[in-house]
């Protein structure tokens, strides 16, 4: 006598369809996922930066050595800016300020130097 284990499989119709039902089922499931991955993408930006990034390695004329290099450098560019270099480039901008203010006084001192100052000529002439 045959135990239970050992009964030959009894072949019912559908059950490849309900095998393949599961297994469509599991595809929707993953597929649902993917759709729900790829609209986060799209929603917070990324997947145009990448499209951006991608179109101007496209579009370079002579194209990098490494793409991934180049991939790298031009979103890099796209990150939020470190604090530092923030401070750096306030920093940056008042000292231009300076630099064109101390400018435009020396302008100012030299022309009321040369009142009191005789003309090169003259000195020359003595």
């Amino acid at each position: 006598m045959r135990s239970a284990d050992q009964r030959p499989q009894a072949t019912v119709p559908g059950a490849s369809y309900t095998a393949a039902a599961a297994t469509m089922a599991h595809y929707k499931a993953a597929d649902s996922k993917r759709e729900q991955f790829r609209r986060y993408l799209e929603k917070s930006g990324v997947l145009d930066t990448l499209t951006k990034v991608l179109v101007a390695l496209y579009e370079e004329p002579e194209k990098p050595n490494s793409a991934l290099d180049f991939l790298k450098h031009h979103l890099g560019a796209a990150t939020p800016e470190n604090p530092e270099i923030e401070l750096l480039r306030l920093e940056l901008a008042e000292m231009k300020e300076k630099y064109e203010a101390i400018i435009e006084e020396n302008k100012k001192l030299k022309t009321k130097l040369a009142q009191y100052e005789p003309p090169q000529e003259e000195k020359r002439a003595e």
